[in-house]
């Protein structure tokens, strides 16, 4: 017994010396630690004979090959009488057959070998992407080349797409949000190709010609980049690339259609969709900047202080603060080609509408008047700077990044230079920012939900325009299923 009793002293004495000897814990809001150091990866840059830029980043992990071609087009070049061309024919490039193959033979062809070909085409780019494994390289291939330049455009397929847009538009009016998301843009960029949405008329006056001549138009080599990533042999790559698009084409070199940059009109209007329900639908903001812009790194640091994060001014006053929104935020989204926009959102309880607006505009204008604190301008900094690397993920990711840098014309070093140039941004020129492209006195305001519930009413932000929501749709539809 008296041995146990002096073992059990020597333990304790032995645990007391020990951690007498630790060192104290660091306390987490005095700890430092050294710069974050991140080397950006690099894409090799070649150029086919046919002239196309192409950007190749080999990875042998998975053996999967991952392709993307994007094509200088948009439905900014349709015809606004045919407003949907564009998208229609992004869908049927695909759908529709290419190079002789059948709609249901590529579809059960591509199924087997497991591999995917997808097209569509945006606002101011088009795009056909291949995934495969790398043992069916070849033969997907050569079907993501038919698609990319050979489309068959199969008028059952063109019917089937077209009939998939009207029964888009025919529950365009469903969804409150979608409803004030595409009336703000509308609103925004009234009078230029950027706001027009297609109609029933205009999906019903396209033709499977008109579809071709679009393709012809814009599809040709010597309008597209190619970003390559995966599991593939560089030299053996760069041959069959060059077999399948061939030599350079004649003629002249493929030039897009003047379309000039929307207007700088900023007017307010004040834009109403009666929906019977019980939580508002609110956006607001008018036109913003292009890349080209040297304002573009205040503006981001803006973005995020103002409204572009968890504890952004926005969020903090009006959900944390106030409670009178789950979702409020706001965004420059800045214009690759075309003038982009700053669209302020939220939505409330239809009893709130009136004050939640009132509050976002004195919010949005308060960041104008005086400089952000510097607490505010070095945590939108360290976001920026150390979030920076989260943009190169995946070897698909780094090569498409690389890729749609000189599809846009951006300067060849603006991927090195981001860093440094959003550490130099100051709390003066994020102000002098506010001051340039924040206009709360023009905002384009559109209101979706029951008037009739609101704190106030909504002509006492302005003379109101209220949106038709109702469709006027004739009640039979003929054999080709067109309205």
């Amino acid at each position: 017994m008296k041995r146990l009793i002096l073992s059990l002293c020597f333990i304790i004495l032995s645990m007391t010396s020990a951690l007498a000897g630790e060192p104290a814990l660091a306390d987490p809001r005095s700890m430092t630690f050294p710069e974050l150091r991140f080397e950006i990866p690099k894409a090799e840059r070649i150029v086919l004979e046919c002239g196309m830029p192409v950007y190749l980043l080999r990875d042998s992990e998975l053996p999967i090959i991952t392709m993307t071609a994007m094509v200088r087009t948009g439905s900014v070049y349709e015809p606004a009488a045919k407003s949907g061309l564009a998208g229609l024919t992004g869908v049927v490039m695909r759908s529709g057959g290419a190079g002789g193959l059948s709609p249901e033979n590529m579809d059960d062809e591509l199924e087997f070998m497991a591999s995917a070909v997808e097209s569509s085409i945006g606002s101011d780019m088009g795009s056909v992407g291949l995934t495969t494994l790398t043992k069916n390289l070849e033969r997907t291939l050569t079907v993501f080349r038919d698609v990319l330049l050979r489309p068959d455009f199969s008028e059952q397929r063109l019917e089937m797409a077209r009939k998939q847009a009207i029964e888009g538009l025919r529950r365009q009016n469903d969804d409150p949000k979608m409803i004030a998301d595409r009336e703000v843009a509308r609103a925004i960029y009234a009078g230029h190709p950027l706001g027009d949405i297609p109609t029933f008329e205009t999906i019903n006056a396209i033709s499977r010609q008109d579809l071709i001549d679009f393709h012809r138009r814009f599809y040709r080599p010597d309008n597209m980049l190619l970003a390559v990533s995966g599991d593939f042999e560089r030299d053996a790559l760069i041959k069959t690339l060059n077999t399948l698009f061939g030599a350079a084409p004649t003629g002249k070199p493929a030039a897009l259609p003047e379309i000039p940059q929307p207007r700088q009109l900023f007017q307010p209007e004040v834009i109403y969709g009666k929906k019977d329900v019980n939580q508002t639908v609110i956006r607001m903001g008018h036109l913003g900047l292009t890349k080209d812009s040297p304002d573009i790194y205040a503006v981001r640091l803006l973005d995020y202080i103002l409204g572009g994060s968890f504890t952004s001014r926005l969020t903090m006053e009006i959900r944390t603060n106030r409670g009178l929104a789950y979702n409020v935020g706001s965004h420059f989204d800045i214009g690759r080609r075309f003038a982009g926009s700053f669209i302020a959102e939220t939505e409330t309880k239809a009893e709130s509408t009136i004050k939640a607006i009132g509050l976002m505009k004195e919010i949005i204008s308060g960041i104008t008047k005086e400089p952000v604190s510097e607490q505010e301008l070095n945590a939108a900094r360290d976001y920026m700077i150390n979030s920076f690397m989260f943009g190169f993920t995946s070897p698909a990711s780094i090569v498409s990044q690389r890729a749609r840098l000189e599809f846009y014309g951006y300067p060849d070093n603006y991927l090195e230079n981001y860093r440094s140039a959003i550490a130099r941004v100051t709390r003066e020129d994020v102000l002098k920012a506010a001051q340039k492209y924040l206009k709360p006195g023009a905002f384009k305001l559109v209101v979706v939900g029951d008037a009739g519930k609101f704190d106030a009413p909504l002509s006492s932000l302005g003379s109101v325009r209220e949106l038709d929501l109702k469709l006027n749709i004739p009640n039979e539809v003929n054999r080709n299923g067109k309205i």
